[in-house]
């Protein structure tokens, strides 16, 4: 098993890696040219800036039965169609009960920023969704190890 980290905006990225560590699981990130993720703990795949070149990298790279951390549903989707685990940046499963949900939400979202609507962000993130977070990911490590 390998932790695979769509790292390009990821804000648990140091707090998977230490997790991780715990469990004697190898961490790589994934992120596109953007950004400079060298973590120690960590390998780090660059790609090039493009739409989803980073998401498909991470894809065709990952096997049966690893885990991810992305908050993107389309990403998500792809990892569970391999087989992969994927989960969010505050510890959701993501499965194959609830991913068509989530991706229709994205659509709906997409939709309205296309009409030139705008969308509030996420709230701050607190020290509780850490913890969710890490408490989330060493039950997916213990499970699969």
């Amino acid at each position: 098993m390998r932790l695979w980290i769509d790292a390009d905006a990821c804000p648990v990225v140091e707090l998977a890696i230490r997790t991780a560590k715990r469990h004697g699981v190898e961490v790589t990130l994934v992120c596109d040219d953007a950004h400079h993720m060298q973590r120690e703990g960590a390998n780090t795949i660059t790609v090039l800036r493009g739409a989803d070149s980073a998401d498909l990298k991470l894809v065709n790279l990952l096997s049966r039965g690893d885990a991810v951390v992305t908050q993107d549903y389309g990403l998500a989707a792809l990892c569970l169609a391999r087989g992969a685990m994927p989960m969010d940046q505050n510890g959701r499963i993501y499965n194959d009960d609830n991913i068509d949900s989530l991706l229709g939400m994205r659509h709906v979202a997409a939709r309205v920023r296309r009409g030139g609507g705008r969308l509030k962000g996420p709230p701050k993130r607190t020290h509780e969704q850490d913890e969710r977070f890490e408490q989330a990911l060493d039950a997916l490590l213990n499970e699969y190890k």
